[in-house]
Protein backbone atom coordinates (compact mmCIF):
# COMPACT_ATOMS: atom_id res chain seq x y z
CA UNK A 1 0.00 0.00 0.00
CA UNK A 2 2.85 2.37 0.80
CA UNK A 3 4.31 1.88 -2.68
CA UNK A 4 0.98 2.87 -4.24
CA UNK A 5 0.87 5.99 -2.05
CA UNK A 6 4.43 6.94 -3.04
CA UNK A 7 3.65 6.47 -6.76
CA UNK A 8 0.41 8.47 -6.51
CA UNK A 9 2.24 11.21 -4.61
CA UNK A 10 4.90 11.36 -7.34
CA UNK A 11 2.25 11.73 -10.06
CA UNK A 12 0.50 14.45 -8.06
CA UNK A 13 3.82 16.26 -7.60
CA UNK A 14 4.51 16.20 -11.35
CA UNK A 15 1.04 17.57 -12.09
CA UNK A 16 1.41 20.26 -9.42
CA UNK A 17 4.80 21.39 -10.66
CA UNK A 18 3.50 21.46 -14.24
CA UNK A 19 0.58 23.65 -13.13
CA UNK A 20 2.93 25.98 -11.25
CA UNK A 21 5.25 26.20 -14.25
CA UNK A 22 2.32 26.82 -16.56
CA UNK A 23 1.15 29.64 -14.30
CA UNK A 24 4.60 31.23 -14.26
CA UNK A 25 4.88 31.10 -18.06
CA UNK A 26 1.31 32.42 -18.30
CA UNK A 27 2.36 35.51 -16.36
CA UNK A 28 5.73 35.98 -18.07
CA UNK A 29 4.78 35.24 -21.69
CA UNK A 30 1.51 37.18 -21.73
CA UNK A 31 -0.58 36.97 -24.88
CA UNK A 32 2.01 34.95 -26.78
CA UNK A 33 1.99 32.06 -24.35
CA UNK A 34 0.19 29.65 -26.71
CA UNK A 35 3.14 29.89 -29.13
CA UNK A 36 5.61 29.17 -26.33
CA UNK A 37 6.83 25.57 -26.63
CA UNK A 38 7.52 25.26 -22.90
CA UNK A 39 3.99 26.45 -22.08
CA UNK A 40 2.48 23.90 -24.46
CA UNK A 41 4.56 21.06 -22.96
CA UNK A 42 3.48 22.03 -19.44
CA UNK A 43 -0.13 22.26 -20.64
CA UNK A 44 0.07 18.70 -22.00
CA UNK A 45 1.57 17.41 -18.73
CA UNK A 46 -1.07 19.17 -16.62
CA UNK A 47 -4.01 18.35 -18.90
CA UNK A 48 -5.18 15.21 -17.03
CA UNK A 49 -5.53 17.19 -13.79
CA UNK A 50 -7.30 20.02 -15.60
CA UNK A 51 -9.68 17.62 -17.39
CA UNK A 52 -10.56 15.80 -14.17
CA UNK A 53 -11.16 19.12 -12.44
CA UNK A 54 -13.40 20.30 -15.29
CA UNK A 55 -15.32 17.02 -15.07
CA UNK A 56 -16.01 17.26 -11.31
CA UNK A 57 -16.76 20.99 -11.12
CA UNK A 58 -20.18 22.51 -11.84
CA UNK A 59 -20.66 23.94 -15.33
CA UNK A 60 -21.26 27.50 -14.06
CA UNK A 61 -17.58 27.74 -13.11
CA UNK A 62 -15.74 29.32 -16.03
CA UNK A 63 -12.97 27.61 -17.94
CA UNK A 64 -10.56 30.36 -16.88
CA UNK A 65 -10.73 29.24 -13.24
CA UNK A 66 -10.29 25.52 -13.92
CA UNK A 67 -6.44 25.47 -13.93
CA UNK A 68 -6.39 27.28 -10.56
CA UNK A 69 -8.96 24.86 -9.16
CA UNK A 70 -6.92 21.98 -10.57
CA UNK A 71 -3.92 23.26 -8.64
CA UNK A 72 -6.00 23.52 -5.45
CA UNK A 73 -7.22 19.94 -6.00
CA UNK A 74 -3.68 18.69 -6.66
CA UNK A 75 -2.35 20.51 -3.59
CA UNK A 76 -5.08 18.96 -1.44
CA UNK A 77 -4.30 15.50 -2.80
CA UNK A 78 -0.60 16.05 -2.14
CA UNK A 79 -1.27 17.03 1.48
CA UNK A 80 -3.55 14.03 1.98
CA UNK A 81 -1.05 11.62 0.43
CA UNK A 82 1.76 13.08 2.52
CA UNK A 83 -0.24 12.59 5.71
CA UNK A 84 -1.06 9.02 4.70
CA UNK A 85 2.59 8.31 3.83
CA UNK A 86 3.71 9.49 7.26
CA UNK A 87 1.05 7.32 8.89
CA UNK A 88 2.08 4.29 6.82
CA UNK A 89 5.75 4.90 7.60
CA UNK A 90 4.92 4.91 11.30
CA UNK A 91 3.52 1.38 10.83
CA UNK A 92 6.22 0.16 8.40
CA UNK A 93 9.42 2.07 9.19
CA UNK A 94 11.56 -0.52 7.38
CA UNK A 95 9.97 0.26 3.99
CA UNK A 96 12.51 1.83 1.58
CA UNK A 97 10.17 4.74 0.84
CA UNK A 98 10.31 5.89 4.45
CA UNK A 99 14.02 6.71 4.37
CA UNK A 100 14.33 7.49 8.06
CA UNK A 101 11.07 9.43 8.20
CA UNK A 102 9.67 7.45 11.09
CA UNK A 103 12.90 6.35 12.73
CA UNK A 104 13.05 6.99 16.46
CA UNK A 105 15.88 9.29 17.55
CA UNK A 106 18.94 7.54 18.89
CA UNK A 107 21.29 8.63 21.61
CA UNK A 108 18.73 10.73 23.44
CA UNK A 109 19.35 10.79 27.15
CA UNK A 110 16.38 9.61 29.19
CA UNK A 111 15.03 11.96 31.82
Amino acid sequence: MLTVIVLAKALVEVAGLALIGQGVVYVLAGAGREQNVFYRVLKIIASPAVKITRWITPKFIGDGQIPFLAFVLVAGLWIGLTIEKVAQCAEQPQHPACGGLAQPPTGQPGG
